[in-house]
């Protein structure tokens, strides 16, 4: 990522106002690591070019951690984008009530790809929406409780270091 101080000042940015100031942008909170994983598992199932960018406008309109926000973006690769868009694809057939699926023609040309397209173009983005609110939410959850038990944990451990250091009184 960028340093922060540079987007701050940058002159394209400036649009973004008051928004960039935000600390919780940029730094480690649990409110603000557990919504970037909201932003960002949500992006990640957008089937749309420029996730990263939509991943960081609402980072930023939600004050959540830009960085981890834009870089969850990334859990759909290349490699991983097939799998999560079918499971999508076929999650927007179910809640839509669409037995069909794609085609297997051995030929594909332009005019298949687009009939594809525009028959596929509706179930995906319901599924992608629905996977990505879904994820997202699970995400927030299970960050901000693992947030908070680790802040427990240490805490004890810290309280236990601390009770082995005293000296015992010799009474």
């Amino acid at each position: 990522m960028p340093d922060e101080h540079k987007l701050r000042n940058h002159r394209h940015l400036g649009w973004l106002g008051r928004h960039l100031h935000d600390p919780n942008l940029w730094h480690l909170t649990r409110k603000s690591v557990a919504r970037a994983f909201l932003v960002g598992l949500f992006c990640a199932f957008l089937p749309i070019p420029g996730q990263m960018l939509v991943a960081a406008l609402i980072a930023v309109l939600i004050s959540s951690n830009l960085p981890i926000s834009v870089g969850l973006v990334f859990i759909t690769n290349p490699l991983t984008m097939p799998p999560i868009f079918y499971l999508s694809y076929r999650i927007g057939n179910w809640v839509l009530g669409i037995e069909r699926g794609i085609a297997s023609e051995r030929s594909w040309n332009l005019h298949t790809i687009q009939t594809e397209l525009a028959s596929i173009w509706w179930p995906l983005l319901l599924g992608s929406i629905i996977c990505g609110v879904i994820s997202g939410i699970v995400g927030y959850l299970l960050i901000n409780r693992f947030w908070i038990w680790h802040v427990n944990k240490s805490w004890r451990r810290r309280i236990l270091s601390r009770s082995r250091r005293r000296p015992k009184d010799k009474t």
